[in-house]
């Protein structure tokens, strides 16, 4: 990123609901926090979202009503948003931004609704294929959106678009995989199967793995597994793992996804976004189960994307088994030329700037003067907003995570 500061542009970014919404969210924050702008992260109560906002430094965080669509719940889905809607605006009538940035989701909608009202230039970035529908819907009245994909770019015929891929942390890259090994407690030598099913964990890559477990203790390759399970399946895991005498470690929640990702020799994931751009920063070969309910079946076609330019292989849920799990982690994990082949593919889906460009895109679209109002109505300091729930940790980075 250039070296221009911006003292005093106050930035909003609304980034709740999954690992894929916040963790690109927060990369774009710390971009912004080197330019002196002020960050504002807006982020919904669910666990994961508290979880993760553990390890924010430097940027403000607030915490917005729930905002979901679920069928038959239409009602519930209008007051939840109404009352982010009227949350977000009490926090920008006390320190309005010059930007709001949304990361996607129903939960990046009343931000943007209540930015727009008060006068902020206001963006969205879509890193899936395919766009879902609150994007659809939100690209209608942004100035800009921000795309991971170059096919989705037709996608979005109403807004300007630029592609800039899915923002990572700086940390996912270049990691040593013998000092990961030995933070985790493995052995060095044997390979190490990551199962990942995102910030809350994957039901059905679970119990495929439950399933597959004695015909990898019988196999050759004898793994040792990352496992992080989400909440409902950490003890189950560990008993399968130790029944098997497979050295395993299970974690409900990681939040050093960098580590993870550079023990493995190979994730066995799902396919949002998020997970993939992390995975491509890694240069980690992967197994890629879409989750079958994604909207629009967006996760599919993120994993199709990858499969055809070699960086990953596709597993279908519906077509999964056990023996056919083993036999495609056999095929990469006993076999330096695929694992060497894979990793020089997803070079090409590794966009490392991407945090930047989104910073820089978004700022550049402000008149000199934008910082005026910010500074006139914050003092130069940043305050809590009356109505709003305030936290601020100062204990850490953010760190990555991965997308359901």
């Amino acid at each position: 990123m250039s070296d221009a500061r911006h003292p005093q542009i106050c930035v909003a970014i609304a980034c709740g609901g999954t690992g894929g919404h916040l963790f690109p969210g927060f990369a774009v924050g710390r971009e912004l926090l080197r330019t002196g702008c002020s960050v504002r992260l807006l982020v919904s109560p669910k666990e994961v979202d508290q979880q993760a906002v553990k390890a924010v430094r430097g940027m403000e965080v607030s915490i917005l009503p729930a905002v979901g669509l679920q069928r038959g719940q239409r009602v519930a889905f209008l007051v939840g948003f109404l009352k982010s809607y009227q949350t977000a605006r009490r926090i920008f009538r006390e320190r309005p931004p010059q930007v709001v940035l949304g990361m996607g989701g129903f939960t990046s909608a009343p931000p943007i609704l209540a930015g727009r009202r008060s006068g902020a230039r206001t963006f969205l970035h879509e890193s899936n294929t395919i766009p879902g529908r609150a994007n659809r819907w939100l690209a209608r009245v942004v100035d800009r959106a921000f795309v991971g994909f170059q096919t989705t770019v037709p996608l979005l015929p109403r807004v300007g678009v630029s592609v800039t891929g899915t923002p990572v942390r700086e940390e996912f890259c270049g990691q040593s995989a013998e000092q990961c090994r030995k933070s985790m407690g493995l052995d060095l030598a044997t390979p190490v199967l990551l199962v990942m099913g995102g910030s809350q964990g994957a039901g059905g890559i679970n119990r495929l793995m439950f399933e597959a477990v004695r015909l990898l203790a019988e196999s050759a390759l004898r793994p040792q597994v990352i496992h992080l399970t989400g909440l409902a399946d950490a003890q189950a895991a560990q008993r399968v793992y130790s029944a098997a005498g497979i050295r395993a470690v299970v974690f409900p929640f990681y939040d050093r996804m960098e580590t993870a990702l550079g023990a493995a020799t190979l994730a066995i994931s799902r396919a949002g976004a998020s997970s993939l751009a992390e995975l491509a920063a890694a240069r980690l070969p992967s197994i890629l189960i879409p989750f079958p309910a994604a909207a629009d079946n967006h996760q599919y076609f993120n994993a199709r994307a990858f499969e055809g330019s070699g960086a990953a292989l596709l597993l279908p849920q519906s077509t999964a088994n056990p023996a056919r799990l083993v036999e495609m982690v056999a095929q990469i994990c006993g076999s330096d030329t695929a694992r060497d082949s894979m990793r020089r593919a997803l070079t090409r889906w590794h966009m490392p700037g991407a945090a930047a460009e989104i910073a820089r895109l978004m700022l550049a679209e402000l008149p000199a003067s934008a910082g005026a109002r910010c500074s006139a109505t914050a003092g130069g300091t940043p305050q809590p907003p009356s109505g709003g729930s305030e936290l601020s940790f100062q204990t850490g980075v953010a760190a990555g995570g991965v997308e359901r």
